[in-house]
């Protein structure tokens, strides 16, 4: 493995690590500090405001044409995406977050069918029909009262995959024309315009005179961490390796959420943990895990 790829695989294992620390981390806040909305305007504006700042450095202007792809990627890979996933977050558990989200691979594969005309062969199609039943089960199994779960909840959840999965397949011509910095610059642009009228509002009622040191160092987490340095982490290792095996790192993310909510279920008694693993969720977890494998794999030689 030469130098360059061996950093794009570190770049991917820490951007999937934050991820997988952020579930737990981000829903510890919510809603008794700060509301969802006012949360993802804070982390647009903080994240959209760092990635300008680099701008500045990249002399590249964008065509007018493209113009209208970038706004689209602002709205579903910024806006709706981070809307549904805080509100699904603050609803439900960190564990049902993370393995829903596993489904991303599978939507964009159904994306790419649809939109870019992408042959789907026998293993996806079965992987996509195993990996969603997997989702659905996770999802609808949020309906029972256990630990911090929520059909409502997972719903949003599977929106935010939905919304994101589709950014992945509508951004990917912007990534070839230009530098990543320009095109994720401009994306959080788009995705600010889109959330200003949303979140400014609960921003503005937000009792910023009862944050503790704990909840600025998590609100700095969620902006500096999960948004500013996971985009950049991501966007160095696609220079390097290709999209799938970047999606294929999705994977670590419930395996993180699953020793995160056991820590504090079970070493820091957050009681209201413990329901959320039981053998529903491993076995949803591990058909989703199924259907990507059936994705992934190649067709048959002769």
């Amino acid at each position: 493995m030469n130098k360059h790829l061996l950093k794009a695989h570190l770049a991917l294992l820490g951007a999937n690590i934050i991820y997988g620390v952020n579930y737990i981390i981000a829903k510890g806040i919510m809603p008794h500090k700060i509301g969802a909305s006012a949360f993802i305007f804070l982390r647009v504006v903080g994240a959209g405001l760092l990635f300008w700042l680099i701008k500045s450095f990249v002399k590249e202007r964008v065509k007018k044409k493209d113009l209208g792809r970038l706004v689209l990627c602002g709205l579903c890979g910024v806006a709706v995406n981070q809307l549904f996933f805080f509100h699904g977050l603050n609803l439900t558990s960190p564990i049902d977050a993370s393995v829903i989200l596993t489904a991303v691979p599978i939507l964009v594969i159904i994306f790419s069918a649809l939109l870019l005309k992408e042959r789907i062969t026998s293993n996806k199609i079965l992987g996509v029909v195993v990996g969603g039943i997997g989702a659905f089960l996770l999802i609808w199994y949020g309906n029972a009262d256990t630990g911090t779960s929520s059909l409502l909840g997972n719903l949003f959840v599977f929106l935010n995959a939905c919304s994101y999965g589709l950014y992945l397949v509508i951004v990917k011509p912007l990534m070839k024309k230009y530098n990543a910095i320009t095109v994720v610059s401009w994306v959080f642009l788009f995705g600010l315009i889109f959330v200003f009228p949303v979140g400014i509002g609960d921003t503005l009622n937000t009792d910023f005179e009862a944050f503790t040191m704990h909840t600025y160092m998590t609100v700095a987490f969620v902006i500096i961490g999960t948004t500013f340095l996971a985009y950049l982490f991501n966007i160095y290792a696609l220079k390097n390796v290709s999209p799938s095996v970047s999606g294929s790192y999705i994977y670590m993310q419930p395996a993180i959420s699953f020793i995160m909510v056991s820590i504090y279920a079970y070493w820091l008694d957050h009681d209201q943990y413990k329901g959320d693993i039981s053998l529903v969720k491993i076995l949803s977890c591990f058909l989703v895990f199924l259907g990507v494998f059936l994705i992934s794999r190649g067709p048959k030689r002769a």
